[in-house]
This record gives C-alpha cells, structure tokens and sequence, in this order.
C-alpha cells in the first residue's frame, strides 16, 4: 500500500510539472506570435480592407434561447460594426422569456415569406423569418422549434446568403474593429484559410456604452476575477501557442469565422455534442487531412468578443460541466485521429495533450487531493516531498498564469488601472489554490454524462443589461 501510494505521488509530480511546462512552453510561443503582431499592427490595412469592394462579406450568426436582458444592445453592436458588407442573422431556438418581443419592439421587424434552404441538416422547425423594417438587408431574425445550438447553428448557415459566417454568442459585443481584423487572413490567403478563432474576453465590471466597451475594468467578485486570468491563459496565449505550431483545435463559438463552403461541405455543426464549437474544428481537420488539402486554420489574439461569464460557482460549475463533457464527446468521436501520424500535428501533438492535460486534468486534481494526504498520513511520503510536489503542481502553475497575465499586459494593455492589474495577479494566486479543485467534480461529472450518453440541452446563464456596469 505505502509503495503504491509513493509511486502514485512520483506520477501526479511528474505529471503536474510536464501540464505545466507544456503551458510555459505555450507561452512561449505566444510571444513570439504577439511581437509579430504588434510589428505588424501600423500596418494591419484594415482602412483598405474596408475601402475594398472584394473584401469578403460576412454573414453574423447569433443562436439566441432566453437572452431578453442582452439580446437587443448585442445586435444594435453588431449592427453598427465597421464592415463593408455583412447582414446578422439571429435565430431564435425557442425561446420562453421575451427575447423575440424585445427584438421585434427594438428594430421594428415585419415577417416574410422565406424558403430555408437544407445545405446542412437541422431538426428544429422553422416558425416564422423576420426582417427589420429599416434595413432588411442588414438584420434577419428566425424563430425556430427549440432543439439546441448547434441545430440554431445550422439553420443560420444555411440562411446565410455570404461566402463568410461568423459565429458570435448572443451575450457578445464585438470590438468595434473585430471583423475587419478576423477577415484579413481570409483576404490574404483565400485559398487556404478556412476558419479563424479571435479572443475571447470577459465583459463583467466593464463599462458598456452604445454597444462597445468604453472602458475595461476588472470586476469585484474573485470568481470573475480568476475566470479573467484563466481566459488570459487558455484563449489568449494556449490558443495563439497552437496556431503557432499549427494545431488549433478549438474555436470559440463566441466568435468564429467559417468559408461557409467549406462548412456546407463537411455537413455543418454536429447536432449529437454541447461541444460542437470545438467539434466543427476537429471536423475540419479531419476532412481536409483525409483530402489531403492544404488548409489552415489560425487564432488572431488582436481582435476581442466581450462575454459575460458566470458570476456564482453554481452557475461556473454548469459552464465546466457542459465544456469538459463537450471536450470528450469530441474527443470520443474523433478517437482515431489520435496518436495517428496521417493526421499530422492534430493527430500526433494536439488531440494528446487535449487527452492527457485537459481532459484528465481534474481527475488528476482530485486524485492528487487523496493521495499526497493519504501518502503523509502513512509515512509514504515525507513533507519535503509534499513541499516539491505542492510547488510542482501549484507553485509552478501561478507561474504559468502570472507569465501569461504579464505577457497581456505587454502587448496589449488592456487593463491601464494599476488596481485592476493588482487584482489581476491575486487572481492569478487565487485560481491556484483551490479555484480548480473546486471546479473539477463538475468536470468529472461531465465526462460521466458524455459516458453515458445523455441528451444535451442549453445551457443557463443568469444575464444582465450591457448599459449596466456589470459586477461592479
């Protein structure tokens, strides 16, 4: 028993250095990715991308199930983005509060008669299309049989009448310049680029006017203010590290940008999984690998989604939940692309290390939680041991969170109070010490349900208006 429980203790210290060097080394080349930007930043030509009749147009899916509170100023924003050519699509997927009557109160929308093509494949019926009296050209907004957001998804593709579809969440507000920014590999390299990921950061404590993000500020409850440090580290410098090396594999759905071709061809979002933003991507990789084509699919750490994030544990833990049975649901699915050499980094480097360091990441937290007691209470581990291991898994780790906090600040400087940097890096403390074990029952249980084979439904989120400061 005491030579297990040592060896069990070897292992997790071994695994929790190499989790955290893989992270560094993320890092890493997330700094040499952001020096390119900034020395390309005087030169991004988004004025003459907007001037350019052959830029691509854009067509804005928004999948929308009881987001009255938020619904109207985030397709206002939308609206009112700097784009040359682009209609936003908002598919409403059966929702039971007020988000239809307060679209239809704020732009004045009128039904049509409208045939829904079926380039990909839906369930929900659809009730009604609408248009903005206004503008018809610019705001469509259907009402659908509630059956999920991928189905919300889908039914958007295929309404959408340009060669580009992003994918935007319905609590979003996108930089004013964001589009323009997410574009530009498109128009670059049109023929190989097929999908684009952009930044995703957490809205709450900023101040919101007019649809765009005046100010950011750091909000006041410490879950928010770890979640911050957390997207920092996952969606800025681990997703802009993978472009890098050329395996991204996850695109946010709050903001993502698809050749809509390319998606009709591989049979659009996936109506089995709750994580059919990373699945699309997986998806993609898989086809085009099989055709041998030659393809990429990049992070942009420049342009931002604002988001609202949970606010309580409750609501987190149903957010983490629903991620991690996503992240094996997809990883079950696409089983044979790992440790498969004709799938090239995807196969070889990435779906790996989504297996071994996210998706067994929390049952090796709580593992860790029973073993180092368990070892010290029979002798089998000593406290200079504990002392090691305690830094190799947790020390180490603020390390990570404080580099990536840091590099943020670096190059982009979008937090300019000192107190709000100050919060930044207590958080950083913070989400090491007991923030992820807190979370990993939540996404233990997730793989369970995806074991299991449970149906997936939407996910609730308790919402506030924009025009308020959020969590502040």
């Amino acid at each position: 028993m005491r030579l297990l429980v040592e060896v069990g203790n070897d292992l997790l210290l071994v695994y929790f250095v190499v989790l955290n060097s893989c992270y560094l080394a993320l890092i890493g080349l997330a700094f040499v990715e952001f020096g390119r930007a900034q020395r390309r930043r005087t030169f991004s030509g988004t004025d003459e991308l907007f001037r350019n009749p052959l830029t691509p147009a854009v067509s804005l899916l928004v999948p929308a199930h009881n987001e009255g509170p938020v619904i109207v100023p985030a397709v206002r924003a939308l609206t009112a983005l700097r784009f040359p050519r682009f209609q936003v699509v908002v598919i409403d997927d059966g929702s039971t509060d007020d988000t239809f009557e307060r679209l239809r109160a704020g732009f004045d929308l009128v039904e049509v008669p409208y045939v829904v093509p079926d380039d990909v494949p839906h369930h929900g019926e659809v009730r009604s299309v609408h248009v903005a009296r206004d503008s018809p050209d610019t705001l469509l907004v259907v009402r659908k049989r509630n059956g999920g957001k991928a189905d919300a998804l889908n039914v958007g593709v295929n309404l959408a009448r340009h060669e580009l579809v992003c994918m935007v969440d319905a609590d979003s507000i996108l930089d004013h310049d964001a589009l323009l920014a997410v574009v530009k590999p498109f128009a670059e390299d049109p023929l190989r680029v097929v999908a684009a990921g952009g930044v995703v950061g957490i809205v709450n404590g900023c101040r919101v006017s007019a649809g765009r993000v005046v100010d950011v500020r750091m909000p006041r409850q410490w879950v928010v203010r770890i979640q911050i440090v957390e997207y920092l580290r996952a969606f800025l410098t681990g997703r802009t590290g993978w472009s890098r090396l050329g395996g991204l594999i996850v695109i946010s759905g709050a903001f993502g940008l698809f050749r809509r071709d390319v998606l009709v061809r591989v049979g659009g979002m996936a109506l089995d999984t709750v994580g059919e933003d990373a699945e699309v991507v997986v998806r993609l990789h898989r086809r085009l690998r099989e055709a041998d084509a030659d393809y990429r699919i990049v992070f942009l750490p420049e342009p931002i989604s604002w988001s609202q994030s949970p606010s309580t544990l409750r609501v987190l833990g149903r957010q983490r939940r629903r991620w991690h049975r996503g992240l094996a649901e997809v990883l079950r699915t696409h089983r044979v692309m790992i440790g498969n050499p004709r799938y090239g980094r995807i196969g070889l480097i990435a779906l790996p290390y989504y297996l071994l360091f996210e998706l067994i990441a929390p049952f090796v937290e709580l593992l860790a939680l029973i073993l180092l007691p368990l070892g010290l209470l029979i002798g089998a581990v000593n406290l200079q041991f504990a002392w090691r291991f305690v830094l190799a898994a947790y020390g180490y780790g603020i390390v990570v969170s404080l580099a990536a906090l840091i590099l943020e600040e670096l190059s982009f400087h979008r937090y300019r109070r000192w107190r709000d940097i100050t919060w930044g890096f207590l958080a950083a403390v913070a989400e090491n010490l007991g923030y992820r074990l807190l979370l990993a029952p939540a996404q233990v249980y997730g793989v369970w349900l995806a074991w299991r084979g449970r149906e997936a439904v939407w996910g609730t989120n308790l919402r506030t208006d924009f025009e308020e400061p959020t969590g502040r």
